[in-house]
């Protein structure tokens, strides 16, 4: 282990040194003739070398801490002490990172916004008012009483219960991600008390003012409390009304780049909006992911900003590590441990207590209690803003600060090895006295639990993917679902998935080639992936990312040149089908090898139901005689506008040859068409419930 933790100093280290050649006097000669407005300056701007430290030091400290089965944010944590002022001192451009941090939490509480709808949250307020409310308000009544009892201030007695009652949104996300736990009741429960002490931040802030004798006293905290809940009601009905047609408006351009944008504008453009009424920036990006996530573009825009909220929330946790100054730790040890000891200890108390006041089992307490017995980004920023009206930490000062700076980040590095003794400390009380016994009463007593959240955006296992859905898809899905075989469907059309959804059909509105995407769904677990997208570089991309999460799934896709077929076979796909007229049939070859002969397959998608002219239709016309039927339809669908990648509006059967076309209203008007062109004049609804015929020599219809 020491061994990893001395690559990283010394590849930090290394870095600064050698980074284009420049020394770290060099950057200070470069930083004064820039200053000094030298024309003749040819080297790399001061911010671009601070910049690139900041984007070399985290992927070093995300590759460090993969090889070491960590969670990248202790990286970066552990990255920020090492590079920052107090050890190598190469990262030095505070309000470079600060900047950057701050819009990594901003796009952080964003994306979680967007996993967690409206719907959602309103099924779990009660964990989010109850649970958080009760965890908030013991932690301060807790904090305020210890430390009153010997003899420090109310005021900074209530400020240091409010940075302590805070916990880390963003490493506790994380770990549960990491272990699959997002969904699961204890996900859920930590989740609720979370989003209240984001809530509860809101207040706080408007609260530190009052403390320090400052910020216009009851009245001027009602009225600023009455703007900040006029913004989120309007925030929150905007969810339903505004951003939905916008999305719809956005996404049928089919460009990412106007996506991403107005994706981008809509985060920031929230938060701005709830940060000038009061509002934490942060706060004001989750309701702005929670706009998004009320539209069917929700895992899309997920897709599309994921990678910015990693770049971003890398600076954030850099930017909380370069705060720790290492001399004052080391010569403050013993302090500084037993604060992190306290504050863990109190706060895992106060949350398992409260976690148990909901109801909930102490299975459910204990890993809730672990993984919030920490102290969260914003209190960092609560932090400041005492600082800089006179509150410190616990009354101490200048020290106090420096001591929960220390304190602090030593937690947040320690929250995935606190979380996982949940486990373990579960086991053992198993085995005390009655142990066994309280853990089967409190079996069959608990509540039952409630509905699991855990969920999938799309049902993907023993199913058949469609990444695409072209005219080729629309066949192989229809003939799926004439063999009986379960698909679902990714695609980027939202005309698309409004006609899967009217049959519904399992339909994603997302880019199939984001590889966080396809992990999400656990694209393993598919029977095979079907990547029929007409556009061939998309379609090389999709198969080659899809190869790296899925390895061994079996993906069919379609060639137009030998050329096109070698290079997608090079890069994984195992089926690659040409012409295109054979992917339909390719793919049931390939599924229902083992079940169904091809002669059984021809049989069953012939199966369709005949259709014939009732007596008095025969009775209109002569000709109708010799169109009687019954007649079957060669398809459920307008073939000719599948292949041109079109939509059809009704379907009419000719009582000829059982040519399957498209009606009048529709663009192509393929039914009459085939009609006028080969002379057969009887056509027959194909709508389901609709009897009626038509003849177009004699013009009746019944």
């Amino acid at each position: 282990m020491w061994r990893v933790w001395c690559w990283i100093v010394a590849g930090v280290a290394c870095a600064g040194v050698t980074l284009g050649g420049w020394s770290l006097d060099g950057w200070a000669g470069a930083e004064a003739a820039h200053a000094a407005g030298d024309a003749a300056h040819t080297g790399p701007p001061a911010f671009l070398l601070q910049l690139t430290l900041l984007l070399g030091v985290s992927a070093l400290a995300a590759y460090l801490s993969f090889r070491l089965g960590l969670i990248p944010i202790i990286g970066f944590l552990v990255a920020g002490v090492l590079a920052g002022p107090g050890a190598l001192g190469l990262i030095r451009d505070q309000e470079l990172i600060a900047a950057a941090s701050e819009v990594g939490v901003m796009l952080l509480l964003f994306t979680i916004g967007i996993e967690f709808s409206l719907e959602r949250l309103q099924r779990i307020s009660r964990l989010i008012f109850l649970g958080g409310g009760l965890q908030v308000g013991l932690t301060v009544a807790a904090v305020t009483g210890a430390l009153a009892a010997f003899g420090v201030g109310w005021q900074s007695a209530v400020f240091t219960g409010c940075l302590i009652a805070l916990s880390s949104t963003a490493i506790v996300m994380r770990v549960l991600a990491e272990r699959g736990q997002t969904g699961a009741r204890t996900g859920q429960v930590a989740l609720g008390i979370l989003i209240f002490q984001d809530l509860a931040v809101v207040l706080m802030v408007l609260l530190v003012p009052m403390l320090a004798g400052q910020g216009g006293g009851v009245a001027g905290v009602a009225l600023a409390l009455a703007k900040a809940a006029g913004i989120i009601v309007f925030v929150l009905v905007a969810a339903r009304r505004l951003v939905p047609p916008i999305m719809e408006v956005v996404a049928r351009t089919c460009s990412n780049e106007i996506f991403l944008l107005t994706v981008v504008a809509l985060c920031f453009g929230t938060a701005s909006l709830t940060a000038a009424a009061g509002v934490s920036l942060a706060l004001g990006a989750f309701l702005a992911g929670l706009l998004v996530s009320e539209s069917r573009y929700g895992m899309q825009a997920l897709g599309e900003i994921l990678p910015l909220q990693i770049l971003f929330s890398a600076a954030f946790f850099l930017s909380v590590g370069l705060q720790l100054d290492l001399g004052f730790l080391i010569r403050n040890l013993p302090t500084v441990l037993g604060v992190v000891l306290l504050m863990a200890v109190l706060k895992a108390l106060v949350t398992g207590a409260s976690v148990r006041l909901l109801g909930e089992r102490a299975a459910i307490a204990l890993p809730v209690a672990l993984l919030t017995a920490q102290v969260g980004e914003f209190s960092f920023v609560l932090a400041g803003t005492g600082q800089a009206l006179g509150l410190s930490f616990a009354g101490l000062g200048e020290r106090g600060t420096q001591i929960f700076i220390a304190a602090t980040v030593l937690l947040m590095g320690l929250t995935p090895a606190v979380a996982a003794l949940a486990g373990p400390l579960a086991t053992a009380g198993a085995r005390w006295p009655g142990g066994k016994k309280r853990e089967a009463v409190a079996a069959h007593t608990a509540a039952p639990p409630a509905e699991a959240e855990a969920h999938s955006a799309l049902p993907v296992a023993g199913r058949v993917v469609f990444a695409g859905y072209g005219p080729h898809a629309r066949l192989a899905a229809r003939a799926l679902s004439r063999a009986g075989l379960p698909y679902s469907v990714i695609t980027r059309s939202p005309d698309g998935a409004s006609e899967l959804t009217g049959r519904g059909a399992p339909v994603l509105i997302a880019d199939y080639t984001r590889a966080g995407l396809l992990r999400e769904l656990n694209l393993a677990s598919a029977r095979a992936l079907v990547i029929a997208d007409d556009d061939p570089e998309m379609t090389e991309r999709a198969v080659s990312v899809a190869r790296t999460v899925a390895p061994d799934l079996d993906i069919l896709t379609h060639a137009d040149t030998p050329a096109a077929l070698m290079q997608l076979q090079a890069l994984g796909a195992r089926h690659v089908l040409t012409p295109r007229r054979e992917i339909a049939a390719g793919l049931l070859d390939l599924l229902t090898s083992e079940h169904l002969t091809r002669a059984e397959i021809a049989r069953h998608l012939a199966d369709r139901p005949a259709v014939s002219l009732s007596a008095e239709q025969q009775a209109q016309c002569d000709h109708a005689h010799a169109n009687a039927g019954p007649i079957t339809p060669e398809a459920d669908a307008c073939l000719e506008c599948i292949a041109s990648g079109d939509t059809w509006v009704h379907l009419r059967t000719c009582m000829t040859c059982g040519h399957v076309g498209c009606c009048d209203s529709s663009k192509n008007k393929h039914a009459t068409r085939h009609a006028r062109t080969q002379d057969h004049p009887v056509i027959r609804s194909a709508e389901p419930g609709e009897t009626w015929a038509y003849c177009f020599e004699h013009g009746w219809t019944k």
